[in-house]
C-alpha cells in the first residue's frame, strides 16, 4: 500500500517518519515549495512531486496523509474521498459543515477519514485517564488545565507571518483548543460551552486572539476550567489538576508526572513519564505519533474505520463546541 504525505512542512516531515519507523517503505511527499520537496527528499530517501495529479497518475498512492495547513484539509480530504482514498487529516479549526458533509458520505463506502487526536497517545493523557477510569479518586468535580508555548517559539527558523497560525482563523490559540479537547472530551464526555474570554495580551505580530479562557460544563456536572495559549516562555506550559469527592489528579510536564493522592493515602503516588524520542528542532516526542498513526494504518488496512479512535463526527462536535465558547466571548 502507497502512502503520499500531503505539506512536507515540519508536521508532514514527522509524518513521513512515522510511516517510516512503522516499516512502511511506499511513502511519497507532495508540496508546491521546492525547499520543502529537497530536504525531505535528501532526509528520507522519499519521492516528492510537486504536481498533485502527477502524483497520482506516477505514483498512485491508495493513502493520503494531509498535513497541511487547516484550510487546505477538507480540499485534500474531499480530493481523496472521490478517488476512493483514504486519509488522515491533521487536527483542524475551520470547515466544520465541510468534515459533516463527508462524514455522512463516507458511511456508505470502506474508505477510512481519520482527524488527528495525537493527545490521546500521549503518556500524560493516558495516565489521568486510567486514574479517572478505576475511580481513583473518586467522583470527578472539577478540572483546571492550562497549556501553551510561546508562539514565535514553535517554528524559529521562519517568520511568524508566514505561518499559518499567524492569521485570525487558523490562529495558534484557537487551533489549540479543539486540539486539547480530542483528549478531554474522551475522557470526560461531551463538552458545554459555558463561559469564554479570549484576548490578545502580547505585542506579537499577528492579528490572532493568543489566550482562550474557557469554561466548559461535562455530564455529571463536571465543571473543567481550561486555558490555552501561546504566550509560556521560556518553557511551555501545561498543568493539570483533577479534584474529585476523594482524591486530586495532578499531570504536569514541569515534573513530567503525573500523580494523585486520595482519602485512604498519606502520600501522594506519583508516575515519572517516558521522555521518548525527541528529534532536532522539535519539542514533542516521536511515539505518539508514531502510535496515532499505527491505528490509522491498521484501520485503513482492515478497512474499517472503527479501529481509529476519532471521526469526522467528533471532529464536527468539537468544533462546535468551539464556535459557541466564542459566540459568548467576554473581555
Amino acid at each position: 500500500m502507497k502512502y503520499l504525505v500531503i505539506g512536507l512542512g515540519s508536521m508532514g516531515k514527522r509524518r513521513v517518519r512515522n510511516l517510516q519507523a512503522l516499516g512502511i517503505k511506499d511513502v511519497a511527499g507532495f508540496d508546491t515549495r521546492s525547499d520543502r520537496r529537497l530536504e525531505s527528499h535528501e532526509k528520507y530517501g522519499i519521492p516528492v512531486f510537486d504536481n498533485l495529479d502527477s502524483a497520482l497518475q506516477v505514483y498512485g498512492p491508495q493513502v493520503f496523509v494531509v498535513s497541511t495547513p487547516p484550510d487546505l484539509h477538507m480540499h485534500y480530504a474531499y480530493y481523496a474521498f472521490e478517488r476512493g482514498i483514504s486519509c488522515f487529516i491533521e487536527a483542524s479549526v475551520v470547515d466544520a459543515e465541510k468534515i459533516k458533509e463527508l462524514s455522512e458520505k463516507i458511511k456508505s463506502g470502506h474508505i477510512v477519514m481519520a482527524p488527528s487526536c495525537t493527545m490521546r497517545y500521549f503518556p500524560g493523557p493516558k495516565k489521568v485517564k486510567e486514574l479517572i477510569q478505576t475511580n481513583a479518586i473518586g467522583k470527578v468535580l472539577n478540572v483546571n488545565y492550562q497549556t501553551g508555548q510561546y508562539l514565535p517559539d514553535w517554528h524559529p527558523w521562519e517568520k511568524m507571518e508566514d505561518f499559518y497560525v499567524s492569521k485570525r482563523e487558523t490562529g495558534a490559540a484557537r487551533e489549540i483548543v479543539p486540539f486539547e479537547l480530542t483528549w478531554l472530551n474522551d475522557i470526560f464526555g461531551a463538552a458545554k460551552a459555558a463561559a469564554c474570554v479570549k484576548a490578545k495580551l502580547t505585542d506579537m505580530p499577528a492579528d490572532i486572539d493568543d489566550i482562550y479562557h474557557c469554561l466548559l460544563r461535562y455530564d455529571d456536572n463536571v465543571l473543567v476550567n481550561l486555558t490555552v495559549e501561546v504566550i509560556s516562555r521560556p518553557k511551555s506550559t501545561r498543568d493539570m489538576r483533577v479534584l474529585g469527592s476523594e482524591g486530586a489528579i495532578v499531570f504536569s510536564t514541569d515534573s513530567n508526572s503525573v500523580r494523585y493522592i486520595n482519602t485512604s493515602m498519606e502520600e501522594w503516588k506519583e508516575y515519572k513519564l517516558d521522555v521518548g524520542t525527541v528529534e532536532s528542532q522539535y519539542i514533542n516526542p516521536e511515539e505518539p505519533y508514531i502510535a496515532e498513526m499505527k491505528d490509522f494504518v491498521a484501520a485503513v488496512q482492515a478497512k474499517d474505520q472503527s479501529l481509529y479512535p476519532n471521526s469526522l463526527e467528533d471532529d464536527y462536535a468539537i468544533l462546535q463546541t468551539l464556535y459557541a465558547l466564542e459566540q459568548m466571548t467576554r473581555g
